[in-house]
């Protein structure tokens, strides 16, 4: 089945002690419909502005991303980022932001992409989220990220939001913000108790976790030997995650949950190995697959029996 995502279709200009970008195709909906592009159809919904240039637009169209809900403004610009990271690649430095076009962002949604049965909430205001939710009655499964601003400025919008979706996707440190609680446990059983069947805490370099009725699964993260640029890295790993369940048919199990975090965690390994979405651009199903096996002889173990006290002495 397809999925839906709507959020930012930007421009970046990154710089990293590895390089820089001055102008390159970044927002947050571009990344996720990139990764999920792999696994099924993708209907992007967004806005640009006159200045969009067809070479971004190209990009997207070459992994069949539907962008008849794109809208294009006039006389308008795009919105733009620029960032800046150290060597420890954890922390953005924000050097400029122009929302531009996106600051006047109202997505309207033609009929096809509300009738996808899969839908991404990308990080935009959560009154703009539960609008388009309240749109796509046929989604039979919605996934929501945010960001600390909207935790700080829009908390109970943003609740309202989560209370209609079936996953939340934040870091460690906005799940904490967001619900009060002092461990992640803790914050991922309240995020739960408001709706959502499912919980994935981004950990970054430390990987990812996931809470679900099930119970608990983790994942590290994958050992690379070269990161470049991390921006959109959670974007992608979305991407991966839910373009992967749109593969199946909900209600999910957990045993496909958990899959979806594994590929959700190697596009986002991927995407890390070059400036925006240069390396997602470039890759193959035949790396996917290499890296996803690959995964799964990290996390696996034969259980053996401890030798007895006795023994060993």
């Amino acid at each position: 089945m397809s999925v839906t995502v709507v959020g930012s279709v930007a421009y970046d200009a990154l710089e990293t002690p590895w390089g820089k970008r001055d102008r390159i195709l970044g927002g947050a909906a571009s990344h996720f419909s990139i990764a999920a592009s792999f696994f099924t159809d993708v209907r992007l919904v967004g806005v640009v502005g006159e200045d969009f240039r067809e070479e971004e637009l190209d990009i997207l169209r070459a992994r069949k991303i539907n962008l008849d809900d794109l809208q294009q403004v006039e006389g308008a610009k795009s919105f733009f980022w620029a960032g800046r990271y150290d060597y420890d690649l954890d922390v953005a430095h924000t050097l400029d932001t122009q929302l531009n076009v996106f600051a006047e962002f109202d997505p309207q949604l033609s009929e096809a992409a509300r009738e996808s049965r899969a839908l991404f909430l990308a990080n935009i205001q959560p009154d703009l989220q539960r609008r388009v939710r309240q749109q796509c009655g046929g989604a039979r499964f919605a996934g929501l990220d945010s960001m600390n601003y909207w935790i700080d400025t829009a908390k109970d919008s943003l609740l309202e939001t989560i209370g209609l979706v079936d996953a939340v996707l934040l870091n460690d440190a906005e799940l904490r913000m967001l619900t009060g609680k002092p461990s992640l446990a803790q914050a991922a059983r309240a995020i739960r108790e408001l709706g959502p069947s499912t919980v994935v805490a981004k950990l970054g370099k430390y990987g990812a976790g996931l809470f679900t009725e099930e119970g608990f699964f983790a994942l590290p993260s994958y050992p690379l030997e070269t990161a470049i640029d991390p921006t959109g890295a959670g974007d992608s790993f979305a991407g991966g995650f839910l373009g992967y369940l749109a593969t199946h048919e909900p209600p999910y199990s957990d045993d496909v949950i958990r899959c979806g975090l594994v590929y959700g965690s190697v596009l986002a390994s991927f995407n890390v190995e070059a400036f925006g979405s240069e390396r997602l651009q470039a890759l193959t199903e035949k790396e996917i697959d290499e890296r996803f096996r690959e995964f799964k002889q990290m996390t696996h173990f034969e259980p053996l029996p401890a030798r007895s006290l006795a023994a060993r002495s």
